[in-house]
Formats: C-alpha cells, sequence, structure tokens
C-alpha cells in the first residue's frame, strides 16, 4: 500500500459492497431455486440458500473483524444476509477500517492519526527471518539486603 493512499469515497465503497453482497446472496438464491424446481422441495431451496449465506460470511469474516465460526451465525435465514450485508460494507473499505478491531486483533492494528483520524489500519505484519542470536544485555548486579555478607555491615 502506498504511502499516499486514501480511504474509498462514499460512493465507491457503497458500488463495492453492494457487488459483495450480490456474490454473497444471490448465487445461493439461483442455485436454492434451480433445486427446488428440479426437486419439488421448497426445504431445499432454504437450506442451500441459506447454506451458501454462510459460507460467504465464514470466507470473508476474518477480514471484517469476524470469527470464522460466526459462519454458522451466518446460515440463519435473514441474519445471515444481515451479517453477509454487514460483512460487505466493511471489506468494500479495507485495507483501512472504520470499525475497531477486536481484542485478539489489537497487536496488528495501528489507530491513524492526520486526516486520516478514526481509521485503523491492520496490515499483516512483515516476515523477517532471524539471521542472528544476540544475547540480552546484562547489568551490573547491586547489592540487596538479601544478598548481603553478615560479617559485613
Amino acid at each position: 500500500m502506498q504511502r499516499g493512499s486514501r480511504p474509498r469515497g462514499l460512493t465507491s465503497r457503497a458500488g463495492i459492497a453492494a457487488a459483495l453482497f450480490t456474490v454473497a446472496v444471490v448465487p445461493g438464491w439461483t442455485l436454492g431455486d434451480l433445486a427446488e424446481d428440479a426437486t419439488g422441495w421448497p426445504v431445499l431451496d432454504w437450506l442451500i440458500t441459506c447454506g451458501w449465506s454462510g459460507l460467504a460470511v465464514a470466507v470473508g469474516a476474518p477480514y471484517g473483524s469476524y470469527r470464522r465460526m460466526d459462519g454458522l451465525a451466518g446460515a440463519v435465514p435473514l441474519y445471515g444476509w444481515y451479517l453477509a450485508g454487514i460483512l460487505s460494507w466493511r471489506l468494500a473499505l479495507l485495507p483501512y477500517r472504520d470499525w475497531e478491531p477486536r481484542r485478539d486483533e489489537l497487536w496488528q492494528a495501528r489507530w491513524l492519526t492526520g486526516d486520516l483520524i478514526g481509521h485503523w489500519r491492520a496490515d499483516a505484519p512483515a516476515h523477517r527471518t532471524v539471521t542472528v542470536a544476540k544475547r540480552p544485555a546484562t547489568s551490573r548486579r547491586t547489592r540487596s539486603a538479601t544478598n548481603r555478607r553478615p560479617w559485613v555491615s
């Protein structure tokens, strides 16, 4: 990411979020309708539609500060579409974030200042190999009352 990059504007973010939501929901609807037409079981339509939505939530969840296990909640009818909408809105702004990271994500998140105040940045840490092992610096021991010799005052 370049140093002078900016977060997306509202229009482009909304367009990207709509496209992501469409990818997360419409294929499940289509496959569910085809399965219902072929078998005549409306329940199969709901299972496929909700399963696709749960899969989409599980795939996008780690990037939007949710856990993969939230994919199970994404398979719940109507609630899964709500989660897919929230994730689509969040994923459309990446690599910037306008939501606070979870507690276990704070180690890699940075709060941005200046023109980007109100945004977080959570890039993956740079992977460096350790080339030289170095002992930690040691300091001179000081005398304390516990390690003093009894015959010295």
